[in-house]
């Protein structure tokens, strides 16, 4: 029999990790991605896996965010030698986002090891080093979206189009034990309907196991449309203020479609004097990738003149790249007029928090949010109205204006995810993860009273048999 045991993203939304076992397939995770929120190495070192690594015969990976992916260095150190499978293009983005969370985590237990040598405590050993990035990359296969790869002799995956971000992938796992065929779909993260970039999510419409993400089941998105004019709004507002506008905001998805909505503002006229500023050496990177994928993106690119569809960054002729640290550094003396965009998305570490330090005390400034802010993080403290942060040690007054750009998620709301799930026919057993359990519960409540179908919701370290 077919076992599924929940590791990660149970209850929660971060550090999405399932483990697959079966005779027909051996042992296989779907995704392994880290938690978010706190101190990065305190963090770091208290991810334990439940399973040994080194018996682990695949990794599964939905797409390339840390959330999701963020550990295979770790898993590799400690001993995995399997394969991991994911799309060809978050093969690609997979080593810009390792090799960029690696030099961070480095650079973080470096000025903590100094904080301990100062106060006689021991140095602390790094949980996985630029080697161990170096190793899981080797063991990365990526492949097209609809091919089937084989994970033995009576076992294989495909990949579909989740369009959440570049490569993202609904995973559909295919295996036979003593003659019976099962099929178990997991979503990953859905994009919407609307996005600007991506297409829409693919529905592979047959599972008897379904496992689905759930991170705004208890909301709706205003669409992208009216996004792009909260956004002109806001600009104006702050622009009236004579302020600067910030953006934290990941490297990968979420950067990309803010720079298309600001090209498309720039287009219209609506970008008055503006200077943008891309302060993010891995979006930077990322963008380019990007740019290499235009052609397979959907939505509104594909409407955009030859010259303007090659590349996003020359949609955006106000744009500048900050690559070196005195770049980032330079943004500072700018006294109002620009947009800042930087990592993290969640502020929990990059440049964005300097340039908060820098302007969140101001009240002509604003801060935009554009996705979702988990618990524990700084976005999300500013995003619930904190008046006063931490930022190095010392405590800011928070004047500035906080705004969300709802409709920039790149996750399906709540109609969007029982649309998808009503797409499946029979309907398989589903279980919610990646969600907090308001937004699971709000979830399960309307898929019972619009389709009668009964979900599950695990606990970390459930285990089901299929």
């Amino acid at each position: 029999m077919a076992t599924i045991t929940f590791h990660g993203a149970a209850q929660e939304v971060t550090g999405s990790c399932h483990e697959l076992e079966s005779p027909a397939i051996g042992r296989v995770l779907l995704d392994c991605g880290m938690h978010q929120g706190g101190d990065a190495v305190e963090r770091i070192r208290d991810e334990e896996f439940p399973f040994d690594p080194a018996h682990i015969d695949h990794v599964l990976l939905s797409h390339a965010h840390l959330d999701h992916s963020g550990l295979l260095p770790k898993l590799f150190r400690e001993g995995f030698r399997g394969s991991v499978i994911c799309t060809r293009a978050s093969a690609e983005l997979l080593e810009v986002m390792l090799n960029d969370s690696v030099g961070l985590y480095l650079r973080d237990l470096e000025r903590t090891n100094l904080r301990n040598a100062r106060r006689g405590k021991p140095e602390i050993e790094p949980d996985y080093t630029k080697a161990d990035v170096d190793g899981v990359l080797e063991l990365c296969r990526g492949y097209d979206f609809g091919e089937q790869v084989a994970l033995g002799d009576n076992a294989h995956v495909r990949f579909h189009d989740a369009g959440h971000i570049l490569g993202s992938a609904i995973v559909e796992v295919t295996l036979t034990e003593k003659g019976e065929e099962k099929t178990l779909v997991f979503s990953g993260d859905l994009g919407k309907h609307d996005s600007v970039l991506m297409n829409e999510p693919a529905r592979p419409g047959k599972a008897d196991i379904l496992l689905v993400e759930s991170t705004y089941g208890d909301r709706e998105h205003r669409d992208e449309t009216d996004s792009q004019t909260q956004l002109r709004d806001v600009l104006r507002d702050t622009w009236r203020r004579g302020g600067n506008v910030l953006i934290p905001a990941f490297a990968v998805g979420r950067t990309q479609d803010i720079l298309f909505h600001l090209g498309c503002l720039h287009h219209e006229g609506e970008l008055d004097a503006w200077e943008v500023f891309l302060d993010s050496p891995m979006a930077i990177a990322v963008t380019k990738i990007y740019d290499r994928w235009l052609d397979s993106l959907n939505g509104d690119v594909r409407h955009l003149s030859e010259a303007h569809r090659s590349s996003l960054v020359d949609f955006l002729p106000r744009l500048n790249l900050a690559l070196e640290t005195e770049d980032s550094m330079a943004i500072n003396r700018i006294r109002s007029g620009a947009i800042v965009i930087a990592g993290s998305g969640m502020c929990t570490g990059g440049r964005i928090r300097h340039h908060l330090k820098q302007r969140v005390w101001d009240d002509r400034n604003t801060v935009i949010f554009t996705g979702y802010q988990a618990r524990g993080t700084l976005g999300r403290i500013l995003v619930d109205g904190a008046r006063h942060i931490k930022l190095f040690g010392e405590e800011y007054v928070v004047k500035s204006n906080i705004e969300t750009l709802g409709g920039l998620s790149a996750h399906a709301g709540q109609s969007g995810l029982v649309g998808w799930i009503k797409s499946f026919q029979p309907e398989p057993r589903t279980f919610l993860v990646h969600g907090e359990p308001q937004a699971q519960d709000a979830l399960a409540q309307r898929l019972w009273s619009e389709l009668g179908l009964r979900t599950e919701i695990p606990a970390p370290g459930h285990s089901t048999v299929f």
